[in-house]
């Protein structure tokens, strides 16, 4: 039972309903601010992630690979497409911020803390990761759904369908890889999240989509690494 997974995606779909319930009540100054520390939150989320790290080449090599590959396919631009389209159909478009909507669907559906806990809790049984993290993601759906309205709420639906996904196919996945490799996942992932706060934080507008494939890449390239490379340093 991926019970985990639907207390996750519950907590976005109710942040995000609540979030756009109080959004025109609150001022334009607090959801700056609000915008602002969250964005300094994700970063925080990348950080801690990020000094897991075990194998920097690696990691490195991955993101960058992963990036080129995601760049060359504008897979950013691939993914606005589809959400502009999604909003057009439900008559949202033009009033809802696409950047914001794609930076929102990347931090809630494809966060290492996510994909590495549906894979937790489909292998063992373990839902405390997934738990801890709805908590996060019920606040952080509040924050976007100041902006993006009730938009936020149709993130659980994409949502849903990689965690359903990484939890029935992590009997197959977590056989395969090593401590080592899901260290380097989640440092991959953390590097993703801190580009995430920096778009959120409009420090740096940085196409974080693009930057998805390299968490596809990185548990191979670690292995790869491990096995063949390093031994020949």
């Amino acid at each position: 039972m991926p019970t985990g997974i639907i207390i996750n995606v519950a907590s976005v779909v109710l942040g995000g309903l609540l979030g756009s319930l109080i959004g025109n009540h609150l001022s334009d100054r607090l959801k700056r601010e609000m915008t602002t520390v969250f964005g300094v939150c994700a970063m925080a989320m990348g950080i801690s992630s990020i000094v897991l790290m075990k194998n920097m080449p690696a990691v490195i090599f991955a993101i960058i690979i992963g990036t080129l590959i995601g760049t060359l396919i504008n897979l950013d631009g691939l993914i606005k497409k589809g959400t502009g389209k999604l909003l057009n159909g439900l008559h949202m478009g033009g009033s809802i911020d696409e950047q914001l909507m794609v930076t929102a669907m990347v931090l809630f559906c494809a966060s290492g803390t996510g994909i590495y806990g549906s894979m937790t809790s489909g292998m063992t049984g373990d839902h405390s990761i997934l738990i801890a993290k709805s908590v996060l993601d019920f606040f952080t759906a509040m924050i976007f759904a100041c902006q993006l309205k009730k938009a936020t709420m149709l993130i659980g639906i994409p949502q849903a369908v990689i965690m359903l996904l990484l939890f029935f196919g992590a009997k197959l996945i977590l056989p395969l890889t090593t401590d080592v490799m899901i260290a380097d996942f989640k440092a991959c992932g953390g590097i993703v999240l801190l580009a995430t706060g920096f778009t959120i934080m409009k420090v740096k507008e940085i196409p974080v989509a693009n930057m998805i494939l390299s968490m596809v890449l990185v548990m191979p390239v670690s292995a790869l690494w491990v096995n063949v490379i390093a031994p020949l340093l």
